[in-house]
């Protein structure tokens, strides 16, 4: 069974779909009176459910974290810093690197080479 969807919840719905279609490339999927906006991976990955937050919810109160693999984790958070995405340090790992960053509504975000590092095995 494979991981299908991961529901953001979000004050500002729009600003959410701008983010990560621009940073990430995820493709907004609308339908009529649906007030969630399904982002659809454009790699085929699991997609991300935008949903409106309500009253009582707070914002980047979460103990999840999405992590994205990216072979080239500095020349990805070069790009993006000129997009205006920035994140903080790279961090070196047991053979990987990764960086650390928020969305607009306060969720934790990585990019991460993890799933790309080479390892005695692994092919």
């Amino acid at each position: 069974m494979r991981l299908g969807r991961l529901v953001l919840y979000a004050r500002d719905v729009e600003a959410m779909v701008g983010f990560y279609e621009k940073h990430f490339a995820f493709k907004p999927l609308r339908q009529a009176n649906d007030r969630i906006i399904e982002l659809v991976a454009s790699d085929g990955g699991a997609n991300l459910m935008i949903h409106p937050a309500g009253q009582a919810q707070k914002m980047g109160q979460s103990l999840v974290k999405l992590v994205f693999d990216v072979e080239d984790v500095e020349a990805f958070c070069t790009k993006c810093a000129g997009d205006g995405l920035e994140f903080g340090s790279l961090h070196r790992a047991d053979s990987y690197v990764f960086a650390n960053a928020k969305d607009p509504c306060g969720n934790s975000i990585s990019v991460s080479s993890r799933s790309f590092r080479q390892s005695p095995g692994r092919r």
